[in-house]
């Protein structure tokens, strides 16, 4: 049986939930709130969240179990260079997410004002040009033009990062919204998931 604990919030853990569903995985959603967590948090290997239970033992951090979760075969290249493409992408796409995060979860007003210019007019651009055209290139997809876990990874944090710059990132980028909803459509994605606080 295979459970993932975390937040009751899509967050990073949201990647790994599609991919098991997908791959049609008896996975339980062990969510709790954050008032709960201090009585959680020693129960976990490494005391964070996610944290993913099966044959009885625990791994946590997220991209690990994500890169289980993701050795599905169909959700893999067909070949080394395939999955190196995909691996690229997904890296890309966590560095995105790293420089989103660096703006938004400054706490200095001061320092945050700096990185507001720059993050919104050169890199949310350049990042999401590129990614646009990838997915123009692959009829929708991120790479090898069929459906990968990269695509999964994408879908997966892009409300996160929405959340981060308030803002809806994809709005203008009608290539990366088929994406969307070339994973969203699988399995109807969106009517089995779990809903959430966030």
């Amino acid at each position: 049986m295979t459970g993932i604990t975390l937040f009751n919030c899509k967050g990073l853990g949201e990647v790994s939930r599609m991919i098991f569903k997908y791959a049609g995985f008896d996975s339980i959603d062990n969510r709790f709130s954050g008032e709960n967590w201090p009585k959680i948090q020693p129960n976990m290997p490494f005391e964070q969240t996610p944290s993913l239970t099966m044959y009885g033992k625990g791994i946590d951090e997220s991209p690990d179990i994500t890169f289980y979760a993701a050795k599905n075969p169909e959700l893999v290249g067909s070949n080394d260079w395939e999955n190196l493409e995909i691996d690229a992408i997904v890296d890309t796409i966590n560095d995105f997410k790293t420089k989103i995060q660096l703006y938004a979860r400054e706490q200095d007003a001061a320092i945050k004002e700096t990185r507001k210019g720059p993050l919104f007019q050169e890199t949310i651009p350049f990042y999401l040009g590129k990614l646009e055209q990838i997915a123009e290139q692959n009829d929708g997809h991120l790479a090898a033009a069929k459906l990968t876990w990269a695509d999964f990874y994408l879908v997966g944090v892009i409300d996160h990062l929405n959340d981060l710059v308030e803002m809806n990132l994809l709005e203008n980028s009608p290539n990366l919204q088929k994406v969307v909803r070339n994973v969203i459509t699988v399995k109807g994605w969106i009517k089995i998931r779990s809903q959430t606080e966030a």
